[in-house]
């Protein structure tokens, strides 16, 4: 398993779980310097990345790049894959669509988080799911053509009223045949919504493809009352070799949530 941790490029997110907010220079150093094997990033919009700066942060820092969110989609413009209006889902899948292309080209997947919107008043639970699976095919597609894999976040009940479950969420693109979609598990999540962490990461199995590092308070993993131990025996036994990213608060500040981070990370994984 490989550690990352996460920067945000987008104002409008001040406040959310991410660790380092002053830009990707200033990003790709202190996860070097702390021993992170690479970063996270929560962009405005893929044009804000440039490819050549980015692929020059990695080759010097040697750091790779863990994934690129999509959230931003939803925190500046409101878009989302299940609006009740046609144009707002098609500039939802093309906002989508873009940060894959450029997320590929760092060999890193995309992910659905926020993006993948709620069950509208007024809209059927069975047609939102009809435009959450027609996008998450379109997703995975473009994504597999450009060599990565698709992640599908399932979120907790505060956030969506889709998918709250890891199975559920794993369930559903079984059914749809959506075999290039992976499921993000993020710990703070499913701290939530899940009876027994442990036992719902060895049941996704082959269909976990990241996992979001983070405590039960959404903290640094060692700052909540998570029993890591079970989380990575668990990966463990399904022969997870993906990465464990810090999408967490920058608390009580940036660096000391990255070293707890670390700390965390390399005691776990002795």
């Amino acid at each position: 398993m490989k550690s990352a941790i996460t920067v945000s490029l987008v104002p409008e997110a001040m406040g959310g779980p991410f660790v380092f907010w002053n830009g990707l220079e200033n990003a790709f150093q202190q996860a070097a310097a702390q021993g992170f094997d690479a970063v996270e990033i929560f962009p405005p919009e893929a044009s804000a990345l440039d490819d050549t700066q980015i692929m020059a942060f990695m080759e010097h820092h040697q750091l790779a790049v863990a994934a690129v969110g999509t959230g931003a989609g939803w925190v500046k413009h409101r878009l989302h894959l299940t609006h009740p209006e046609a144009s707002v889902r098609s500039q939802a899948k093309n906002f989508i669509s873009e940060v894959i292309l450029k997320a590929a080209q760092f060999r890193a997947p995309a992910i659905l988080g926020s993006m993948q919107g709620r069950v509208e008043p007024g809209v059927e639970r069975a047609q939102a799911l009809d435009w959450l699976g027609e996008a998450l095919s379109e997703a995975g597609a473009l994504a597999a053509s450009n060599g990565t894999v698709f992640l599908y976040e399932p979120l907790n009940r505060y956030e969506t009223n889709l998918f709250n479950r890891q199975l559920d969420a794993a369930d559903f693109l079984q059914e749809r045949g959506l075999s290039t979609v992976k499921v993000l598990a993020d710990l703070f999540h499913m701290n939530i919504e899940e009876q027994d962490l442990a036992a719902t990461l060895r049941a996704l199995g082959g269909m976990l493809g990241h996992v979001h590092f983070a405590d039960s308070n959404r903290r640094a993993m060692g700052f909540g009352h998570t029993q890591g131990a079970p989380i990575i025996e668990a990966l463990r036994s399904v022969r997870y070799s993906g990465y464990l990213s810090a999408e967490i608060l920058p608390l009580p500040d940036s660096l000391t949530a990255a070293r707890q981070t670390m700390e965390s990370f390399r005691s776990l994984l002795a």
